[in-house]
């Protein structure tokens, strides 16, 4: 309320008794807490936050500061072309988007059994895989039986066998009466995928002519899926992923107006699949530059604007074995951002997926997190939340751009097939991969419960088997975490055999204060190699307490002026004392004699712990 004869502004203007600040003010206070910390140099005269600038694998700079001097291409409105903000006008408002579960069981009673119960607890539409050592297409009926087929869509992926799989989900719909006008799902039919996941090449005009014989009877069927998982799982990039997941749109278009489908009746049989990661604002970006490169290969093909329908799945690379409740974590910042980047379906993919045959809990869980984000967070009560963020839209105009540059590199080389045929995409796949693979071993990539902070005494989870997609020959699959995982593995088998993990002395120089910071620092590298670390504290004479531990590989922790007054005399004890290594936990320096080798921010992870894996003679 406000007094009598007094007036309230036009508009609330909150400090608006200070001066408004430069960007000058904000990089002299970047500048000098750079300067404090060391990492600004005495003759640096460069703008001061291009030390705090990171580069994604595609080459894009991402600054910490974006403002709206930072323009970009318009983005246009929701359900327009180049539908950068959403490929339909209402988004997924009142609706939310598709919740799609995944269902891999080759056992038709158990499918159904974990089917109906998705289905009545949130879920809106099915993903099975068939054929194969997966489900049967002849044991479709029994999988979905008591399913509403009228309500809830059915995707297939189906493989090679998708000619057998519509022949069997086709006869089940008319069993149930259900107009083939009104028939939805998606056969799944992705002759391309087939090739990049087993390297057997397999003609696309079948594939074209069978959507353009359902085309004609079944106007809400499609028949094709473009899948970017593949591009993804063999440690791609997000542009790469882009790049050949257009490429391989543009050959179906190529296929299916060949096989007699208008460019538009074409276009209206894809159905695009992308990886969602917990790199949460790259997802956000992926997903709307995904729908601008369709937009401009549509209008380039002469059809009329069209949308592309997008399945966002939780990346399985991302995915860990080992403390795999933190996957929970992952894929609820996966599905969060691709809600936001405006996914017409997602699928949360269950914490154990990377193990085994999820669970009912599992399952529940992934549900559950879809659930709240629509229903509670009301992720889905906004069109295109991220648009205008000039983080956001400048990410997106980088990545759309880097892709693009990847589609005509394809296209360059023949086209999709051309370049699985050839290696080309493997060979682009795998320079990415290298890059991704140091950037993990060096934990530059971390990862949660793993690489960092691993929780050594849990209890390996143990899971059914899934039946493979993967016959080999193809693009490799790879998961992150699996490097560090396997020196896990070693470190069990170990402690099955002797009852033990192989173990490691921290001897730990100077006053508690002086070594507690790289003691712990050591404690958390080791242990993600399964190697137990024995911390004594401050201790009068580490080479005695060395000898007491019964350790035969020791690492010094203190600071670097215990190290100038202590190291060589203690590493030299330790050697006498029987120690077949000596580690030093910080930077490398030609100054310490008898050190095996160095263990700081920044280094080999992986070489350091396989090295000491083999120095203990764990197999």
């Amino acid at each position: 309320m406000t007094q009598a004869g007094t007036t309230e502004p036009d508009e609330l203007a909150l400090a608006a008794e200070f001066a408004a600040p430069a960007r000058a003010d904000w990089q002299e206070l970047v500048a000098g807490v750079l300067r404090k910390s060391g990492r600004l140099p005495e003759d640096f005269d460069g703008a001061p936050e291009s030390l705090l600038t990171t580069r994604t694998y595609d080459g894009i700079d991402i600054r910490p500061l974006y403002t709206a001097e930072d323009e970009t291409v318009p983005a246009g409105f929701p359900g327009l072309a180049p539908f950068v903000r959403g490929g339909k006008p209402e988004g997924a408002v009142g609706t939310g988007w598709d919740v799609r579960v995944l269902h891999a069981n080759a056992d038709p009673v158990a499918a159904n059994k974990a089917i109906l119960a998705d289905l009545e607890n949130g879920a809106s539409s099915l993903w099975l895989r068939v054929g194969g050592d997966s489900l049967p297409p002849s044991s479709l009926a029994d999988a979905l039986n008591e399913v509403y087929l009228d309500l809830a869509p059915v995707v297939l992926e189906p493989g090679a066998e998708y000619e057998a799989a519509a022949s069997a989900l086709l006869r089940l719909l008319a069993e149930r009466n259900i107009p083939d006008s009104e028939v939805i799902g998606t056969i799944g039919a992705d002759p391309i995928t087939v090739r990049a996941r087993t390297g057997t090449a397999h003609d696309l005009t079948p594939a074209a002519e069978l959507a353009a014989r359902l085309a004609a009877k079944h106007p809400k069927l499609r028949t094709i899926v473009v899948d970017g998982l593949p591009y993804h799982e063999a440690g791609g990039s997000d542009a790469q992923e882009l790049g050949a997941a257009v490429a391989a749109g543009v050959a179906y278009l190529r296929a299916l107006t060949a096989a007699g489908l208008s460019v538009d009746d074409a276009a209206a049989q894809l159905e695009f699949r992308f990886a969602a990661t917990a790199d949460q604002f790259l997802t956000i970006a992926k997903l709307r530059a995904a729908r601008r490169l369709w937009s401009r290969v549509t209008e380039v093909s002469g059809a009329t604007p069209h949308g592309m329908r997008q399945h966002a799945v939780t990346s399985t690379a991302m995915l860990t074995q080992r403390d795999p409740w933190v996957n929970m974590l992952r894929t609820t910042v996966a599905c969060f951002a691709a809600g936001v980047g405006g996914a017409d379906a997602v699928t949360v993919l269950p914490f154990d997926a990377a193990i085994g045959q999820p669970e009912a809990f599992s399952r529940r869980i992934a549900r559950n997190t879809q659930a709240i984000l629509i229903e509670e967070s009301r992720l889905a009560g906004v069109i295109d939340p991220a648009g205008g963020s000039w983080y956001v839209e400048n990410l997106t105009d980088a990545l759309a751009n880097a892709a693009w540059r990847e589609f005509t590199e394809v296209e360059r080389h023949g086209g999709i097939e051309a370049a699985l045929e050839s290696g080309f995409l493997r060979d682009r796949l795998a320079q990415t991969w290298e890059k991704r693979a140091k950037r993990l071993a060096t934990r530059k990539d971390p990862i949660t419960g793993v690489s960092e902070f691993p929780h050594l005494a849990e209890k390996p989870v143990v899971r059914e088997p899934l039946p493979s997609i993967v016959e080999g020959g193809g693009l490799p699959k790879r998961r992150y975490a699996q490097p560090f995982e396997q020196l896990r593995d070693r470190s069990d088998a170990h402690l099955a055999e002797h009852g033990e993990r192989p173990t490691i002395f921290l001897a730990t120089l100077g006053p508690l204060a002086s070594h507690t910071a790289r003691a712990m620092f050591a404690s958390n590298l080791f242990q993600a190699g399964g190697i137990e670390p024995v911390n004594p504290g401050a201790v009068d004479d580490p080479v005695e307490a060395f000898k007491a531990s019964g350790a035969t590989v020791a690492c010094l922790c203190g600071s670097d002026k215990s190290y100038g007054e202590q190291a060589n005399e203690v590493a030299a004890g330790l050697r006498a004392a029987g120690a077949k290594a000596v580690l030093l936990a910080g930077r490398p320096d030609e100054s310490y004699r008898g050190i095996s080798g160095f263990a700081h921010t920044g280094c080999d992870a992986l070489a350091v712990l396989t090295s000491t894996l083999e120095t203990l003679g764990v197999k």
